[in-house]
């Protein structure tokens, strides 16, 4: 070992934020709210609850969770106070789980704003619903590949990203996606030249009876969409050139689908 060798100071150890807001609701207002480093949340009039990444968002090593328990018949929109940005990883990956539970009667819309992916992103992401018998859901997930504003071109990032939903245990929907180097290649075939994705899943009993208004409310320029429904599942498929476009046929199906208005976050 040389003198230099000796004497190198070692490498840097970079910082990870960790996040994580477990919530209980139950009787139509919180119960019980834990917050732990970067993640908090607010709770609003409806109930409605809001969460916040104080990190301003997530890379690699980075992990951020969301644990919320609804009691019977409650009613809760949980949404972000801004999309969640994942930027380029140096190394590992970022870990992203969100994970709810609803007892008799109740229903959870989680509707977080758009999730943005910088260039050498890397990220996994899990969302599990379990619903009782009778509970109901409604969620939906938007990616954002780059800021078309600032000319960003993805070609590394690398994203898992599975939803389930569980009745009583057993699953009633599973949507894995993988987006790699592989998939965002020129030739590369599937995504159509979209920059901007959102699946919409709504669980619930007579939930196929709501996709003729989801399919009439399908009307925005310059968005690919499609509907389907069976088996008290709703499953709605958006895909744009740009998030702008494909946000404001986002807030349109919302309002179809939905009696109360959009979270007071998204109204800006």
């Amino acid at each position: 070992m040389t003198l230099n060798a000796a004497l190198a100071p070692p490498a840097p150890r970079h910082q990870r934020s960790r996040g994580e807001v477990v919530a209980t609701f139950a009787a139509g207002r919180l119960h019980r709210l834990r917050q732990a480093g970067s993640a908090k949340a607010i709770v609003l009039p409806g109930p409605e609850l809001v969460l916040l990444n104080t990190s301003g968002g997530l890379t690699g090593g980075d992990r951020l969770g969301l644990d919320l328990d609804l009691g019977p018949g409650c009613r809760l929109t949980a949404t972000t106070q801004t999309a969640e940005r994942l930027y380029r990883a140096a190394e590992g990956r970022a870990t992203i789980r969100i994970a709810a539970r609803l007892a008799a009667g109740a229903r959870l819309d989680w509707l977080p704003q758009e999730t943005i992916l910088f260039d050498g992103a890397a990220a996994d992401r899990q969302t599990t619903i379990d619903l009782a018998p009778d509970a109901a859901c409604l969620m939906c997930e938007t990616l954002v590949l780059g800021r078309a504003a600032m000319g960003e071109t993805l070609t590394r990032a690398d994203l898992g990203d599975t939803r389930r939903v569980l009745r009583a245990g057993r699953p009633v929907h599973l949507d894995p996606f993988r987006l790699d180097p592989a998939r965002l290649a020129p030739a590369a075939a599937g995504l159509a030249g979209a920059r901007a994705l959102c699946t919409l899943v709504l669980v619930a009993q007579g939930a196929d009876d709501a996709t003729g208004p989801a399919r009439a409310a399908l009307t925005e320029p310059g968005v690919t969409a499609a509907a389907s429904g069976w088996d008290g599942r709703l499953v709605v498929r958006l895909m744009a050139p740009d998030a702008w476009p494909l946000r404001r046929q986002l807030v349109r199906l919302l309002a179809a689908l939905r009696s109360t208005p959009l979270p007071r976050v998204w109204q800006g």
